[in-house]
């Protein structure tokens, strides 16, 4: 992992919300093709800490950068093509199709006035591909489930073709076979050298699907490394106020973990 390029950097950052104070001191680094869980118990800070990564949140001391660019010195077009943030509650328009909804991934490469060209068509219809919706493409989205409105705010971040790929609960609202599919379409988006970083509330699956894990306790890294380790250590423990218990299992390359009531 460590001669895989940096993309994205917190560095001491700070950020606030409504006034508050809920990010503090974080440093926190994203690698091409790197598969990272954002986990931790609520209010912690998590949506927070993805809103700030992606330029929607000022950082109050600290800062991001993009490349070794502070988030600053990028044009706004030039942030939305690199990196693309797809929250649980970006559902968009009911009467818009899930087609138009995917090509609003396209912006920031088009502007407001040019012209649809083929490589637009060809992103769009990747990304609708990729994420399994060629079926619904032409329906609106008032006629979908909240899992398949999920799916498609994911494609049309997929469809901006970023370099770091920003996911707040991607897996909220999908049954299990979408979220399995969810998962495998992230395994083969990180094979393109993007980098990801997602909030994942399912300790068990974040475990399973990310190469690395990143716990955040009252506004502050708690932990960062594999996830077994972060999952049984005591920072773990004292964030969710259980017991994490890891059991390994014959043939499966992760413990199967159980969480027991009670202090640490």
């Amino acid at each position: 992992m460590s001669g895989r390029p940096v993309v994205l950097e917190a560095r001491g950052l700070h950020a606030a919300r409504g006034g508050r104070p809920v990010l503090h001191a974080i440093d926190l680094a994203l690698r091409a093709s790197e598969a990272v869980a954002l986990v931790g118990p609520n209010a912690a800070g998590k949506s927070t800490l993805v809103r700030a990564m992606a330029g929607l949140l000022r950082a109050t001391a600290g800062e991001v950068r993009l490349l070794d660019r502070p988030l600053g010195a990028w044009s706004r077009d030039a942030l939305a093509r690199a990196v693309a943030l797809v929250a649980s509650e970006d559902e968009g328009a009911p009467a818009m199709t899930v087609r138009d909804r995917v090509a609003l991934g396209r912006y920031p490469h088009r502007g407001p006035l040019r012209p649809y060209v083929d490589a637009d068509h060809a992103a769009v219809e990747r990304a609708i591909r990729l994420c399994g919706i060629e079926p619904l493409a032409a329906r609106t989205l008032g006629t979908l489930s909240a899992g398949e409105r999920q799916l498609a705010a994911l494609a049309r971040g997929l469809a901006q073709e970023p370099r770091v790929l920003l996911l707040d609960e991607p897996a909220a609202h999908l049954d299990i076979g979408h979220e399995l599919q969810l998962f495998r379409v992230l395994d083969e988006v990180r094979m393109a050298q993007v980098a990801i970083l997602a909030v994942i509330h399912d300790l068990a699956r974040a475990a399973r699907w990310a190469e690395r894990m990143v716990l955040v306790a009252a506004g502050r890294v708690a932990a960062d490394g594999p996830p077994d380790a972060v999952l049984q250590g005591p920072a773990a423990a004292e964030a969710f106020g259980v017991r994490v218990r890891g059991h390994a299992v014959a043939g499966l390359p992760h413990p199967l973990y159980s969480f027991e009531d009670g202090p640490p």
